[in-house]
């Protein structure tokens, strides 16, 4: 017998009383099941259309985004750290010393993103987000890290993206922390500038106040709105800085954690509409791995909109001193504590590593 037909006979009378307790008319039952019918069919469509304009969201924001080809090793997968299921994300966030004034990342590049000797990596992050996006660690690479580039033996680590591009560059921090890096996103001093104005700037507070120093700028202590200029002088400076490089990293984190703080505060991520426009700034400026989809990119930027400030830490790799190498002046890392960061971030760890490790050198709220 289908749903949709009445009991009885062909005419449709009803084999009972027709009281007011008894059965409904033939026809109002077929009136009520067309009517759910229709309910089922336009909920149906609704959702197939919520559907349908989050993937369009998707496709025609992460379209703006520029990839970069051959940004992995091409080293045999058993020279390259083994992936760990389940144990998060790893990406490796890049910042390129290029000084002219024509970009070389984002949708307005006019020059390559590389181009052999022609630019160093400025600033290397290795950023971890959690299997279940509650939690986000961002790790600073010095850039004068002392390692083993392959091919070139022993350098400061940012003359690796001097020599091979993305793909040596991401090889050589794979191999210092045997972490399997998963996407790759690089950024130059130009689109550092246009992204800090795309969000409106960014308040950044300076627990004192800080004397000129040669080229270094003087800095009255509170806080302060900077666009994308005085925002990238900020980041920029090491000079006048008690701890030189290892003080600058902590001023890029803190510049993180201050558009990270804009960027929660304005509610982009828990709004497609918002969420789609942010990621047309960031395609602007930035370029990611050709690994990363555009329905990837929408849903790891979706997938983060539960996280709070509170559930993001900030830190240096564990820092083993000063040397000179070669001539040069060059950073050491502490290898046994820089072993145990690894383990931690390498198997989604880090909240156990924080609580283990609370001596370490993350960033505090007092950042010179």
């Amino acid at each position: 017998m289908s749903l949709f037909e009445p009991r009885g006979g062909e005419d449709g009378a009803a084999d009972g009383p027709q009281g007011d307790d008894g059965p409904d008319p033939p026809a109002r039952r077929r009136r009520t099941r067309r009517a759910l019918l229709w309910t089922l069919s336009a909920l149906l469509v609704l959702a197939l259309g919520a559907g349908g304009t989050v993937y369009w969201v998707a496709q025609h924001y992460a379209s703006s985004v520029t990839r970069i080809p051959d940004a992995f090793p091409t080293a045999a997968e058993s020279a390259q750290p083994r992936p760990v299921p389940a144990s998060g994300l790893n990406l490796l966030l890049v910042g390129l010393d290029a000084r002219s004034d024509v970009p070389t990342t984002g949708s307005a590049a006019r020059a390559p993103a590389w181009r052999a000797g022609a630019a160093r990596s400025d600033t290397m992050m290795l950023l971890h987000l959690s299997e279940d996006r509650r939690s986000a660690s961002l790790v600073s690479l010095p850039r004068d890290t002392w390692a083993d580039v392959p091919g070139h033996g022993r350098a400061k680590l940012n003359a690796a993206y001097s020599w091979g591009g993305p793909a040596l560059m991401t090889e050589t921090v794979q191999n210092l922390t045997g972490i399997r890096i998963d996407h790759l996103a690089v950024i130059d001093w130009n689109g550092f500038r246009a992204l800090t104005d795309a969000v409106g700037g960014v308040d950044i507070t300076i627990p004192r106040t800080i004397e000129a120093v040669g080229e270094a700028r003087a800095w009255e202590a509170g806080t302060h709105h900077m666009d994308g200029a005085q925002a990238l002088l900020y980041v920029r400076e090491r000079y006048g800085l008690p701890g030189g490089d290892l003080d600058r990293t902590k001023r890029q984190q803190n510049f993180l954690r201050s558009l990270m703080l804009r960027i929660m505060d304005s509610g982009t991520l828990t709004s497609p509409a918002r969420l789609g426009g942010l990621l047309q700034s960031v395609g602007e400026v930035v370029s990611v791995d050709d690994r990363f989809s555009n329905t990837d990119l929408f849903r790891l930027a979706w997938s983060l909109r539960s996280l709070r400030p509170d559930d993001v830490r900030f830190m240096n790799a564990p820092f083993g001193g000063f040397d000179t190498r070669d001539g040069q002046s060059v950073v050491l890392l502490d290898e046994r504590p820089a072993a145990q960061l690894w383990e931690a971030m390498r198997n989604d760890r880090m909240p156990q590593y924080f609580r283990d490790h609370r001596a370490g050198d993350t960033l505090g709220t007092d950042v010179d």
